[in-house]
């Protein structure tokens, strides 16, 4: 079997490839614990606590007091099948609770029966597997030095979930999945960039189809692809097979190579707004009007009209698709992806043009640099954009909910 047969196999239980629906799964968080290897005891004046994490995850650690507790958040992680017993096994933690608070982000709470102090927190990444333990270490302190320690960090993006329990937390309106359509670029007889034996295509399908299987483990998250093997789809059909998927967000992969030109790391592009105006004009020049805009028929109408409709639609959609292109650049920074030297940029490209749904196109860097290419030709040097797209992916959700009720005001 090949690579490209057996990535597809891994994804396909819960992806949708775009053209035809495959059978979904139950989503699960992006970063599983390991619960035979978690847990904490007790050592020499101190208390242990180890997770073992299937991949690396932003976390922060903190204690608050009345009552006294031990207070762990994760964007994010799968705590499925955890015992709270593994966690009590320190004469220090009398109870343990874990679970999602909303999409994207996942809590940890140890109920403390003496007051103590976060003598180390860290994070080890495995070389080989890309798997991470987190090892905190307790110490004793007095009352007084445990009440001032504690409380949650002065951090905005944060603050909202400091008083959230996962035992408590109400529960998120369901609107659906959130369908994200990952869209690698080039395929079939288009193979994109060439260097050597490397194909932009070829790049790309591995690394769309590694984020489509990311995408898939967040709950309440549905990807799709526009392609899932080495096929040709011309771009505004992709536009179209994301439409007809009701696309919430639409990520268009690609990678370059420059001639002579060392550039080097990754860039977020959105449509400019002059663009936007020449691409309604295009988009209904070129297409039946039926397939314009998903669930707005508009057979019969002039293309004045089409326009103007999907100018109105496109105020919203592009604000959304800038919002999300801000959290990726700074998700890439959070993960550690390599980020051009201008990674914000803005482009008249076709693949952009849908006015019904936000869009952006992702290149993650220059084929055409030997640093990049090593980076983006192996799974573990791809890692770091993966998880940069589902963080982002998470945060861009939680900020789009808070500001629907807003937008349309």
């Amino acid at each position: 079997m090949s690579f490209f047969a057996k990535m597809k196999a891994a994804v396909c239980a819960s992806l949708t490839v775009l053209g035809s629906v495959v059978g979904a799964q139950e989503f699960s968080a992006l970063a599983r614990l390991d619960v035979t290897q978690s847990g904490a005891d007790d050592g020499f004046r101190h208390a242990g606590v180890e997770l073992f994490l299937s991949q690396p995850v932003p976390y922060r650690v903190f204690t608050l007091d009345d009552p006294m507790r031990l207070v762990m958040d994760f964007r994010e992680v799968d705590f499925r099948g955890a015992d709270a017993e593994a966690f009590t096994q320190s004469d220090w933690i009398s109870g343990a609770r874990f679970g999602g608070l909303r999409p994207g982000w996942s809590r940890m709470i140890l109920d403390l029966t003496d007051p103590v102090q976060i003598d180390e927190a860290g994070m080890r990444v495995d070389d080989v597997d890309g798997t991470a333990q987190i090892s905190l270490v307790l110490k004793s302190t007095s009352v007084d030095e445990f009440i001032a320690a504690s409380g949650a960090p002065n951090d905005p993006d944060w603050a909202f979930l400091m008083a959230a329990d996962p035992a408590t937390a109400a529960p998120q309106d369901d609107d659906g999945p959130l369908v994200i359509v990952i869209d690698p670029g080039h395929g079939g007889i288009d193979p994109g960039a060439d260097v050597g034996d490397v194909h932009e295509a070829d790049v790309m399908l591995a690394l769309g189809l590694e984020l489509a299987a990311a995408l898939g483990r967040i709950e309440g998250v549905q990807p799709a692809v526009t392609r899932a093997d080495d096929t040709f789809v011309p771009l505004q059909e992709r536009l179209t097979l994301a439409r007809g998927s009701g696309a919430d967000l639409f990520i268009s992969l690609h990678a370059d190579a420059l001639e002579g030109i060392q550039a080097t790391g990754a860039s977020v592009y959105t449509l400019t707004s002059k663009a936007a105006e020449e691409a309604s004009q295009r988009m209904a020049e070129r297409h039946e009007s039926g397939d314009l805009l998903a669930g707005v028929d508009l057979s019969g109408q002039g293309d004045e009209v089409a326009m103007v409709l999907q100018d109105l639609v496109r105020v919203e959609t592009a604000a959304s698709g800038e919002r999300f292109a801000d959290q990726l650049v700074t998700a890439m920074r959070d993960t550690g992806a390599v980020l051009n030297s201008r990674p914000r940029r803005e482009a008249e490209l076709a693949v952009l043009n849908a006015a019904d749904f936000p869009s952006i196109l992702l290149e993650v860097g220059f084929l055409s640099n030997p640093d990049d290419r090593a980076r983006l030709t192996t799974a573990q040097g791809r890692a770091p954009i993966v998880a940069a797209v589902t963080l982002a992916v998470g945060r861009w959700a939680i900020e789009e909910a808070a500001l629907k009720p807003l937008i349309r005001q």
